[in-house]
């Protein structure tokens, strides 16, 4: 297995790239507390992206580990977690706008601060979006990777401090030709006054075939339906599933 590319994502840093279907992307934090926010496309057609209703309702969760997957809102499979270290990635908080981060950690501008600066997840995916084509209107809900929120019985969101540890791993399989943009800036729920300084780094290899007993296959009948679903997309429009 071949390593392609490491990318490292400072504190309040922001990436896009597009790749291919078959490549493994580990996500690895660099210290405690991280929290990556992440947006998925399909490559060639933006109009199919990430739907967190339908990836959620399908795998009968709220949150995201190894087997599940990050369903399309054509009900195909855009990307799987094939292996992770924490078991619990938010899914439901969002990512933080300029008005949060002024709030919380202070005002803070690129003209007074250049590049030490506290950047928001709504501002690095515009430029990112932009880049990419895009624009504010193509906003969708994200992942937050190695951060835990969770719903109490009177529908409250909590975020638990501390969920990720230095070392902590998640690994994603495209499944499709994708365009992934992350941000690393604070999750919103979070009530730490301290604004995050935790780099993460992705390591980006060619995956392992998928064989028949793979954990994300199986793991729902909707998520083999899925995989069907963009087995049979890919043969037509690429030749096959790479």
């Amino acid at each position: 297995m071949s390593k392609i590319l490491t990318k490292l994502i400072p504190a309040g840093g922001k990436w896009s790239t597009k790749i291919k279907s078959g490549k493994q992307l580990t996500f690895t934090t660099l210290g405690d507390g991280a929290n990556l926010s992440l947006l998925l496309y399909n490559a060639d057609d933006t109009s199919e992206r990430y739907n967190m209703p339908d990836t959620l309702k399908a795998q009968h969760t709220a949150h995201l580990t190894t087997g599940n997957v990050l369903m399309s809102d054509n009900g195909r499979v855009l990307a799987s977690m094939i292996d992770d270290s924490l078991g619990w990635h938010d899914t439901i908080s969002g990512y933080a706008t300029r008005l949060m981060i002024d709030e919380r950690y202070g005002k803070t501008t690129y003209q007074e601060q250049r590049n030490d600066w506290y950047r928001s997840g709504e501002e690095n995916f515009a430029v990112e979006l932009f880049r990419n084509g895009l624009t504010n209107r193509d906003l969708i809900p994200v992942v937050n990777l190695f951060s835990k929120v969770f719903c109490k019985e009177d529908g409250s969101l909590h975020f638990k401090p501390g969920h990720s540890k230095k070392g902590d791993t998640i690994t994603l399989r495209t499944e499709m030709d994708v365009l992934m943009i992350v941000s690393n800036t604070p999750n919103p729920l979070d009530a730490s006054s301290n604004y995050p300084s935790v780099p993460v780094e992705i390591t980006i290899t060619d995956a392992a075939p998928v064989e028949e007993n793979d954990v994300c296959v199986n793991h729902r009948p909707e998520n083999r339906r899925a995989f069907e679903n963009t087995w049979d997309y890919c043969l037509l429009t690429k030749g096959g599933t790479n």
